[in-house]
């Protein structure tokens, strides 16, 4: 198959419950966001268990960046895809995604139902250390796609809409304008191909999988409308976020709170705890959507099951459908150039995030202000775990309520 190339020949490679067990593993324990867990795949495939060259693994990473959606989660999605076929690709999604969500699920019920017994300050120290993890994530991806002068204004500027228009419309268009900007303005050089390709999947399939993400996405909403049905509305707004989403990881953060938190379906005070916690669980940040679905009231491990499945089927869909087609869509350097504009906008829109609702939540007091500091130094400059700094601000939260 294309981009993959197997050298671990045993029968066993290729069941999924195999491929489950290894990513399970991996679920488990593959803390540090999606950079990190590109590491920790690359470790395991192409270092330990061969199943693709470096250069076939890079070019499966450079897809999946391209690519809406997690990339770290698409990149898992695509080596059990070409491991297992298609029940490869869910064994790996399942093993990669479940655990994390299963405890955001619990988290969340948690929180309904004892919620008055978990002191303030801890919920707040949650609030709080979200501050810390977007700083840190738009400084590091500024650093990657904002380079220049033009990439920088086109980034501020989308940050200002999105502020001034704060609407999921808003973020639609900002994205397509930095397209078209990225296009007209930005030059790329198209990637040379360093390995002839091996295989290819079929591309019939890729386009039957494609054309059915296109249906979902403009069909989806208009059966949401027709209906009052919970779950339907859960479906249309976890998968439309699912499949606007550039950048991944933090990103989906500004998406995910215009979609749920003005229309009530959870409030701002649980969005936020709910982020805080996700960042001291294992796996895709993504899965953040199960905690949202648990959370809407009546809705339960159904609600949280719903909104994950559906947040992340564009991914499938993205990744079964273009891969075939990579090879050469990969050299053509118009595409590259408008993905180099919506990745400038993504961080603007993320920088906008980190104001409203982020900090204007979070930060009240000088305490707070001062807590989210010793969170940032803990990430960026300490390399302290994500989940050890989670775990700090909520006992600092509490210990600051108490003074």
């Amino acid at each position: 198959m294309v981009l993959i190339k197997n050298g671990d020949n045993s029968a066993t490679a290729t069941r999924p419950w195999m491929i489950f067990l290894i990513f399970l593993r991996l679920g488990l324990t593959s803390f540090g966001g999606p950079v990190a867990h590109l590491g920790y795949f690359r470790e395991e495939f192409v270092v330990r268990r061969h199943w693709l060259s470096p250069q076939r693994y890079a070019d499966l990473v450079a897809l999946c960046q391209f690519l809406p959606g997690p990339a770290s989660s698409q990149v898992g999605m695509a080596l059990g895809l070409a491991q297992g076929g298609y029940r490869g690709a869910l064994a790996a999604w399942c093993g990669f995604t479940l655990p994390s969500a299963m405890m955001l699920i619990l988290f969340a019920s948690g929180l309904a139902h004892w919620q008055n017994q978990i002191p303030a300050g801890v919920l707040h120290g949650l609030k709080v250390v979200a501050v810390a993890v977007v700083i840190q994530a738009v400084w590091g991806m500024a650093g990657q796609f904002c380079r220049d002068k033009r990439h920088i204004s086109l980034m501020l500027m989308a940050t200002a809409f999105s502020l001034l228009w704060p609407a999921v419309l808003t973020q639609l268009v900002v994205i397509l304008v930095a397209a078209v900007t990225g296009y007209l303005l930005f030059r790329a050089t198209p990637a040379a191909v360093a390995e002839p390709e091996i295989n290819r999947f079929n591309h019939r399939h890729g386009v039957f999988w494609l054309l059915l993400f296109v249906v979902l996405l403009f069909g989806l909403p208009i059966l949401a409308s027709a209906s009052s049905d919970m779950a339907i509305q859960l479906l249309d707004i976890f998968y439309r976020t699912g499949a606007l989403v550039f950048g991944g990881g933090h990103v989906v953060l500004p998406l995910l709170q215009a979609e749920v938190v003005p229309t009530g379906l959870v409030s701002n005070e649980t969005f936020l705890t709910g982020y805080g916690a996700a960042q001291a669980v294992p796996g895709p940040l993504f899965t953040f959507a199960a905690f949202l679905g648990a959370s809407v009231p009546e809705q339960g491990w159904l609600g949280g099951f719903i909104a994950l499945t559906a947040i992340f089927l564009p991914s499938f869909l993205l990744v079964a459908g273009v891969l075939p087609f990579w090879e050469q869509l990969r050299r053509f350097a118009p595409v590259q150039a408008a993905l180099s504009g919506i990745n400038a906008a993504v961080v603007g829109m993320l920088l906008a995030a980190l104001y409203q609702p982020v900090w204007t939540s979070a930060v009240q007091h000088a305490s707070d202000f001062v807590l989210g500091l010793m969170a940032l130094m803990a990430l960026m400059i300490w390399r302290v775990p994500p989940w050890l700094v989670v775990v700090g601000c909520g006992a600092g939260g509490w210990l600051f309520s108490l003074i």
